[in-house]
């Protein structure tokens, strides 16, 4: 059964996750509305999202240094009591997404989908659009190629919607969704930072040839 943008709608009014979720329950379940909500309660996910309006105020802030020290990240992650932020299962959660978006590179740049501006989907469509008109292909074959790459842009970018390095099964933001319901409190990535070492750094780049005869010509 087909379903229609507005089926997504109405399953995320319903349960409160994302798109990419709601459309991949509607797929699974031939665009029933009411199987793919039992889909996303057996998940886990649809639980979660029930608390998915909540504030989200407290947390921590936490670091992440890669052995070797070539790699760092730094992130906020929110939940509802300073309880919960001070329990060992918390704060594993927030050292394993530290710990994914230090195994990505280049690093994701934004949180959600929400947060991509339109001039950074441009400028990587014609990254896109170059690359696929350097194949030689026609200009109607190159647009689809570009229009196509927009969904994995997001999936690049966004951290939310990568798939968890520790657990491809799911998203960041379904893992989120699962420890939401399992600590019975709203759990949100507020934002994070990577760096790598040396990053932005114009390295020196000697001519070897050209030193070898200035030092000769000063003698």
């Amino acid at each position: 059964m087909a379903f229609t943008a507005q089926d997504v709608k109405a399953l995320r009014d319903k349960t409160g996750l994302g798109m990419m979720d709601c459309k991949k329950a509607l797929e699974e379940n031939d665009g029933n509305i009411d199987l793919a909500v039992d889909w996303l309660r057996k998940k886990g996910l649809a639980a979660g999202a029930k608390k998915a309006d909540r504030i989200a105020g407290e947390g921590i802030v936490d670091s992440y240094i890669h052995p070797g020290g070539r790699v760092g990240v730094l992130l906020e992650v929110n939940c509802e009591t300073d309880f919960v932020a001070k329990t060992e299962g918390f704060n594993r959660l927030v050292r394993e997404i530290a710990m994914h978006i230090a195994s990505h590179d280049p690093a994701p740049v934004f949180v959600r989908r929400e947060e991509v501006t339109p001039e950074f989907i441009e400028k990587e469509k014609e990254i896109a659009r170059a690359q696929a008109e350097a194949t030689g292909k026609p200009a109607n074959i190159v647009e689809k190629i570009v229009e196509g790459k927009v969904n994995s842009i997001y999936k690049d970018s966004c951290v939310l919607e990568q798939q968890f390095v520790m657990n491809p099964e799911v998203t960041i933001e379904q893992y989120l969704s699962q420890k939401t319901a399992e600590m019975g409190e709203k759990l949100s990535l507020r934002r994070f930072v990577k760096w790598n070492m040396g990053e932005g750094i114009e390295k020196r780049k000697d001519d070897f040839a050209a030193e070898v005869a200035a030092q000769m010509g000063s003698n």
